[in-house]
């Protein structure tokens, strides 16, 4: 198969990446009398599950003819143990849409966040912004911006360029023995501009372009899954329209999805939803909604606004996640106007020291509503310091913009300006901005999956890192009602399994991999605060990867089975497929 049509030549073209070295088969298990809520939505059901050598290799259901499992003449005879499930749930692993584990996995080897859980699988490479593919200029850019989402691992081996080097070393996680947890990767539009264009603030040349097409259909044929984007980051809020529209025609070729955060989830959010649908169908490519929301008092109540817009696109392939919390989380430089980025940190910082540029960012954040604060004008007592790298600035952690002003007697935005300064860019914080009705209305549609979108560094981060999914289970299922059991296990399961086209997982069936959570569903919960957002959550005994116990009668153990999940590289780019969806999408 050739290459997508006006591509350089000398890509690979399904050509097998580097060998991953493979996990240690797991004995037989025997999880007895469980209540199997399976992920396809259908009513749970009471049966023993056998796992063996990494799958689900007999599903025995209470009420079937012949010996149990474990038993000498049963399935899983000889098993290496026997797990008691009386009174615990049984749910495929889940799967977060939404991680921001890109260095975590590579330095954690316990990688508790997730694990504890009962995540199994991951997907990397958010907003538009990641580590691969890369070249020195460009990763150094890319460490100074994204320190607040990630840190600055001490020790870390930054040694890998492209992405297909970047999945190799997630295989051989921290200590050259594989991941808590299994990984996904979607190639990070933004670090394509930034390794073609750098941070410059204007539109990409044909050249420009088809250099990003070159590297995002490497990407692709190394295992990516598809393509994300951050449209209210730089540099890639920079990209008009059309420049998404054309890689997202690679990204169809390859049968993978595009995974934009909006251009806003504030001032016309709804023209920033319906503008990713556009790019979806002009260019045939499936569509996945990141962290999904209608946020900031200009949206309050307009979630049904939004649910309408989507159903209305039945032509697009579409899909969507949230996480079930009210504030938002990023990184305090995030609310700057796009221009004020441009150049990158160093360029940023410059301005931010400059009184003429100061006042005209004070004039766009405070008076026009920048786009990097989705066009609201900035309002600092939502804005709420949840990490800082400078140790001198640890007593602002937990204040908001607007109180952290009040103690040092000055203006919010002077606050603002001068913790950007001090902490060199890499301040987290908390945004205030949600709505439970929102919230509610959108995890309740047809296409919803889960996402934590939860930056696992700085001193308080959103307790959504370590709590999305039990809190599902335990406030939006047991408590509200919003979802039952088995809609939710199939929101965070089945459905996420299929928008990855992954044929084996996120279904308890025979033959299925064995990614298992057993939960208790009277007692599931988020432990994880505001006040202490690292606690882990409660009522999750057991979690399986290919087999492997990582999560033990509530313990955390030493093994890492978790591997890189990557796209099927055997037929290479399929142009037929992207002109196929636009044929059937068109008028």
């Amino acid at each position: 198969m050739g290459l997508p049509t006006g591509l350089p030549t000398g890509l690979p073209t399904g050509a097998p990446v580097a060998a991953v070295p493979a996990a240690v088969p797991a004995p037989a298990l025997v999880l007895r009398g469980a209540l199997v809520v399976d992920g396809s939505g259908g009513h749970p059901y009471r049966a023993d599950v056998v796992t063996r050598d990494g799958l689900i290799t007999a599903i025995h259901r209470e009420g079937d003819p012949g010996p149990r499992p474990g038993t000498a003449s049963g399935p899983g005879s000889g098993a290496g143990r026997v797990v008691d499930a009386d009174g615990l749930a049984l749910a495929p692993g889940f799967i977060d849409m939404h991680a921001h584990s890109d260095l975590a996995l590579l330095t954690d080897p316990g990688h508790q966040a997730k694990a504890a859980q009962g995540v199994t699988l991951e997907v990397l490479g958010q907003d538009g912004l990641s580590y691969a593919p890369v070249d020195d200029r460009t990763l150094a850019g890319l460490r100074g911006q994204l320190a607040g989402w990630n840190g600055e691992p001490a020790g870390l081996d930054w040694s890998w360029r492209g992405v297909g080097e970047y999945l190799d070393r997630l295989d051989a996680g921290p200590a050259g023995h594989g991941l808590a947890v299994n990984a996904a990767y979607l190639v990070p539009h933004g670090t394509l501009r930034a390794l073609v264009l750098g941070w410059e603030d204007r539109p990409a040349t044909a050249d420009e372009l088809r250099r990003m097409r070159e590297l995002l259909a490497r990407g692709l044929a190394e295992g990516a899954v598809g393509l994300s984007a951050g449209l209210t980051y730089s540099p890639g809020m920079y990209a008009g329209t059309d420049e998404l529209v054309e890689l997202c025609r690679t990204v169809a070729e390859f049968d993978g999805y595009f995974c934009p955060h909006h251009r806003s989830y504030g001032a016309d959010a709804l023209g920033a939803y319906a503008e990713t649908i556009d790019i979806a169908r002009r260019s045939g490519c499936a569509l996945h909604l990141a962290h999904a929301t209608m946020n900031f008092e200009v949206n309050r109540g307009r979630a049904g606004e939004l649910l309408a817009l989507l159903d209305s696109a039945q032509d697009v392939d579409l899909s969507l996640d949230s996480y079930p919390y009210l504030p938002g989380s990023t990184t305090l430089a995030a609310l700057l106007p796009g221009w004020a980025t441009a150049g990158g940190p160093q360029q940023t910082l410059r301005r931010l020291a400059d009184p003429a540029a100061r006042a005209a960012i004070r004039e766009a954040m405070e008076v026009h509503g920048s786009d990097g604060c989705h066009g609201v004008v900035a309002d600092w007592t939502t804005v709420q310091v949840s990490g800082v790298r400078s140790a001198e600035l640890r007593s602002t952690v937990g204040l908001t913009v607007a109180q952290l002003a009040e103690r040092e007697r000055e203006s919010g935005f002077d606050a603002f300006v001068r913790l950007l300064r001090q902490d060199e860019l890499a301040t987290t914080i908390l945004q205030h901005v949600g709505h439970e009705e929102n919230v509610r209305a959108i995890m309740r549609h047809r296409t919803h999956t889960g996402g934590s979108d939860g930056l696992l560094t700085g001193d308080r981060p959103h307790p959504r890192a370590y709590g999305t999914f039990p809190r599902y289970l335990g406030h939006y299922v047991r408590e509200q009602g919003v979802l039952s059991l088995a809609e939710c296990v199939e929101h965070l399961s089945a459905r996420p399994a299929r928008r990855l086209r992954l044929a084996d997982r996120g279904l308890v069936r025979t033959g299925y991999r064995a990614d298992l959570v057993l939960f208790d569903p009277d007692t599931v919960a988020a432990g994880s605060s505001y006040e202490h957002p690292r606690r882990t959550p409660r009522g999750i005994p057991y979690v399986l990867v290919s087999g492997t116990p990582v999560i033990d009668d509530h313990r955390r153990t030493e093994a890492t089975p978790g591997r890189t999940v990557r796209r099927t590289t055997s037929s290479g780019p399929r142009p037929d497929r992207a002109l196929h969806r636009r044929a059937a999408s068109a008028p």
